[in-house]
């Protein structure tokens, strides 16, 4: 039972994987660089403008050591490579999924950022770090750049090893060891970039299906949230996780569409998922199912010392699950205050 808490906790995370903290008066659409995406079942769009420039510092602000950490990085990045983050302005990640065996999927992601940097610039940028670990293709009147990243990490890797990395540092080093397949980079537009692999990259500037709108509705639900997240699932999402053919897989099975969005007003973040059933049976289903979870993870978290576990357990007592039809929603409002409980210097 332990196990199928976490996995629904997981799938809350995965919507707030890519998802930053922001405030500000400007709220652009969050679809207007998803359009230019190639067919796609799930979308994630975000504002990475003010991720940086607002979201963090207020966010972190009960953790600067940490703050100052991430802002560190960021500056060694802009001088080992050229490229500075600060920018991108806006991100739209297009998500489409291949079996890979019996069972097993596999997701293949194709990104557009866009920024006020020269697209054509940062593809040189690339080119260099890479020290001539690259081959081309020509798409139409783009010319295509493929990286195998594996390479281009052992041809930069330092060769004494500190021991007092950090645990990111130790993170990012494990993942890209892990690379081999090859990753391609193009310049989009004056202003935005693709990178991806090699076949999503070439349906983002080919003559393709672009994504659908029912994908993009999912976007405008909470359309001036700072990242959006939309899927649509004909598959199930079982399917996706690895879950048995039980109550809890067939609850998720009859998912249809998954949307998440969150965002930061004042000292009080926001979150936001919004599941859509094909009946409103199976919607009543999934909504008695997370009521029961609700209840189990308030006692477990309950029953836990320290502040943090205090802090969980009044997250999950406080998340607002309703339901209007065949759509389950789940709402939560966090303030700054607990997130600083959780986030804060230990």
């Amino acid at each position: 039972m332990t196990k199928k808490i976490i996995i629904i906790l997981a799938l809350l995370a995965f919507v707030a994987s890519g998802i930053g903290f922001a405030v500000s008066a400007d709220t652009k659409r969050s679809g207007q660089l998803a359009v230019l995406l190639p067919e796609s079942e799930g979308v994630i769009v975000f504002n990475s403008e003010r991720f940086l420039n607002q979201a963090l510092p207020q966010v972190l602000s009960s953790n600067q050591p940490m703050l100052a950490k991430i802002n560190g990085k960021i500056d060694e990045l802009k001088g080992k490579t050229g490229m500075d983050l600060r920018q991108f302005t806006e991100v739209a990640v297009g998500i489409k999924s291949r079996k890979a065996a019996a069972g097993k999927f596999e997701l293949e992601p194709v990104i557009l950022a866009r920024g006020t940097m020269d697209s054509k610039a940062l593809v040189a940028v690339a080119k260099l770090a890479s020290n001539g670990k690259y081959k081309t293709e020509k798409v139409g009147s783009r010319t295509v750049y493929i990286f195998t990243p594996k390479e281009v990490v052992d041809k930069n890797k330092p060769k004494d090893k500190d021991n007092n990395d950090s645990i990111a540092d130790k993170v990012v080093d494990k993942m890209f060891k892990q690379l081999s397949k090859e990753v391609a980079l193009t310049a989009y537009d004056s202003s935005t970039i693709a990178i991806g692999s090699v076949s999503r990259v070439k349906e983002t500037i080919g003559n393709t299906p672009r994504i659908s709108n029912e994908v993009l509705n999912l976007l405008n639900r909470k359309e001036t949230a700072v990242i959006n997240v939309g899927m649509v699932l004909p598959s199930g999402l079982s399917k996706y996780v690895g879950l048995d053919n039980d109550e809890l897989g067939t609850n998720l099975d009859a998912i249809r569409q998954l949307q998440g969005s969150l965002d930061v007003a004042g000292n009080t973040t926001s979150l936001s998922v919004m599941a859509k059933t094909s009946q409103n049976a199976q919607a009543e289903s999934l909504e008695e199912m997370l009521m029961g979870l609700q209840m189990v993870g308030k006692g477990l978290l309950g029953g836990m010392k320290g502040s943090d576990k205090q802090v969980y357990a009044k997250m999950v007592e406080n998340m607002k699950i309703s339901r209007e039809t065949n759509q389950i929603m789940l709402d939560l409002n966090i303030p700054q205050s607990d997130l600083d409980v959780i986030i804060g210097k230990k």
